[in-house]
Order: C-alpha cells, then sequence, then structure tokens
C-alpha cells in the first residue's frame, strides 16, 4: 500500500503538505499542489477512509435510503441509484444504498452515528414519519419526492400534478370524453405515495376542468388483476376511449387485453403511459408517454446534498415539468 511518505518523496515535498493538499485546510501553492496530484495519480495513492474522515470530520458518504416494496418498479428505482452513485463519485463520494426497510429507527441510525454526511430519501410518503426525524438531527438531507408540507425541506421530483393533468389535457385534445386511470396498487395508495397521490389529484382535477368524465382504479399489475380492473371499467363506463396508465407492469396486460376485445389501438382506444421511456418504446404500439425522469432527480438530488455540505441550507422544491412524447398508442376519439 503506497503510503503519504511514498507521495511527498515523489512530489519533493514533505509529508505535511501532502496532508495539507488531500484536507485543503491550509493553502497551498498552485504548483506544489500539482506536484503532489500528478504523485498521487502516478503511484495509485488513495487515502486510508477511517483516518480521512477522523481528519475531515466527514465519511465521504452518502446515504441512499429507498425501502424496496413488491409493490415498487424496481427499475426505475435502480436508474435513479445509479444516477445518484455517478453523480456522487464526481464529488468524491461513495454511496450507501439502504434497501432494507429502513423507517424513523433507520434515520437516526445513519443521521446520528456519522456513518454519512448527507442523506437522500425515497419513495416519501404525504405525511411521511421519517421525515420530522430527519429535519430534527440537523443533518445535511434531500427528498426525491414531496410530502404534503415541504416547508423547511429539500425536495426533488417530477411533476406528478402537473403530469396526471398533461395526460388528460392530450387526451381531451383528441377529443376522448371518457377516460380512466388505471393506476399503481392498492397498498401504494393506502401509503399515501406522494407520486401516486399527485398523479391521481391531478387526473382528477384537469377532468373535471375540461367536462371529462373520469374514474381511478388501482392495479397490482399482473394479467389477472389488470383483466379485472379493464372489465370493471368498460362495465361502469363502456363508452370509455382513453386511459392514462401509472402502473408500468400493467402495460403489456391491458395492451393484450385489448386486443383480444377486438379493441384497436389507437383507432378504437388511446392509451398514455407515465412509464420510462424504454417501457414505452418497446411496447406495441410504442406508447405515447410521460417519461420518468430518473437520472435527473437523481444527479439533481446529490447537487442539493452537496450545497448543503458546503453552506447552503435553504430549503427548496425542484419539480421537473412533464414531458409528453406523443407516440403511436393515442389518436383521435372514435366517432360514434
Amino acid at each position: 500500500m503506497v503510503t503519504i511518505a511514498e507521495v511527498a518523496r515523489q512530489a519533493g515535498v514533505s509529508s505535511s503538505t501532502v496532508s495539507y493538499v488531500l484536507s485543503r485546510k491550509r493553502s497551498i501553492s498552485e504548483d506544489t499542489r500539482r506536484k503532489v496530484e500528478a504523485a498521487i495519480q502516478d503511484l495509485g495513492y488513495h487515502p486510508h477512509a477511517g483516518a480521512r474522515a477522523l481528519a475531515s470530520n466527514r465519511s465521504d458518504i452518502i446515504a441512499l435510503m429507498v425501502p424496496l416494496r413488491s409493490d415498487m418498479f424496481v427499475p426505475v428505482i435502480m436508474e435513479i441509484a445509479m444516477a445518484v452513485t455517478t453523480q456522487a463519485r464526481e464529488f468524491g463520494k461513495d454511496v450507501l444504498l439502504l434497501t432494507k426497510d429502513e423507517g424513523t429507527g433507520g434515520v437516526r441510525r445513519v443521521s446520528g452515528s456519522g456513518l454519512a454526511d448527507a442523506v437522500i430519501l425515497m419513495d416519501v410518503e404525504l405525511d411521511d414519519d421519517r421525515v420530522p426525524v430527519l429535519q430534527g438531527t440537523g443533518s445535511p438531507a434531500v427528498l426525491i419526492g414531496l410530502p404534503a408540507d415541504t416547508a423547511g425541506l429539500t425536495c426533488v421530483d417530477l411533476d406528478f400534478d402537473a403530469t396526471g393533468g398533461a395526460c388528460v389535457d392530450h387526451l381531451a385534445d383528441l377529443g376522448h370524453r371518457d377516460v380512466a386511470l388505471i393506476g399503481e396498487s392498492e397498498a401504494v395508495y393506502r401509503r399515501h405515495t406522494g407520486f401516486a397521490a399527485r398523479t391521481l389529484a391531478g387526473f382528477q382535477r384537469r377532468a373535471a376542468e375540461r367536462g371529462l368524465r373520469a374514474v381511478h382504479r388501482p392495479c397490482e399489475g399482473t394479467y389477472e388483476s389488470t383483466a379485472g380492473v379493464l372489465a370493471r371499467i368498460l362495465e361502469e363506463r363502456p363508452t370509455t376511449t382513453g386511459f392514462v396508465v401509472q402502473n408500468e407492469a400493467a402495460i403489456a396486460p391491458l395492451l393484450s387485453l385489448l386486443r383480444l376485445s377486438g379493441r384497436v389501438v389507437p383507432e378504437d382506444t388511446s392509451i398514455v403511459a407515465i412509464c420510462p421511456d424504454q417501457v414505452a418504446l418497446q411496447s406495441s404500439p410504442r406508447l405515447t408517454s410521460v417519461s420518468i425522469p430518473a437520472e435527473e432527480m437523481g444527479r439533481n438530488a446529490v447537487r442539493q446534498a452537496m450545497a448543503q455540505l458546503q453552506g447552503d441550507r435553504r430549503s427548496s422544491v425542484m419539480l421537473l415539468p412533464p414531458r409528453l412524447t406523443v407516440r403511436e398508442s393515442s389518436g383521435a376519439a372514435p366517432t360514434a
């Protein structure tokens, strides 16, 4: 293992100078800094993590807390996690991914122990009991998601309220008068998970504003549950011609079931999905969709966390505007 002394000999400076370059606790001339950094690069030196943490009172770790549940779409979560990790490395930080059921106890353990310099919290509920605990620790923290009360918080999220409205507007502009939202599983709504609740609110409000008849049905995403949901919607509202789908697992079953029922997409029925572009593009037909900006959310969350670590503790809410891309699954409402 390469030592500081070896780096110092290579750079022609003292060991203390190398330490100052690493810790940035003292002003070092640019020429000396370049010599030390070149020696570090040439020798492949890596500071001991424990010693570095003791010296700087920093762990150089960001904790990403995301309870993985069976009713969550894991690919989106992991895409966000990858973006967080990549952006964190650009700031010289590592990421500790906590995927167990990390509730208030997990927040206290991570924030109170100095295990991480900052916390990024995902799967945020409207009345999330982790949030006041996190605020009470005083640790730098960013939420990917919005609770009901964002006062004093730093949050990054897709504007899901506007997303629900944008989907309705698209279908209304195409002449659809009866629309349905096939949503996440019942458990997601019972938890008052922010993204699902806000999408539903935006969907219902805009439908009322546009004079559309609208219905919402949760869906487990299996073929059987999707078949049951579709049957109930068409039984209650046989004139339904526009579907908004916020459940990636239900997309393929829904398309199959519509084909089996003789409903052609988009001639008879239009579909707008809220999903990753990859899901929309791999479907047949390709789906009109609002994409999930997973990478943008993850990177912005890290930038906000780093700003807090550098002393900017102002709260902020960053809502990314929905981007609806028209593809092959939506068209003019069928004429009577």
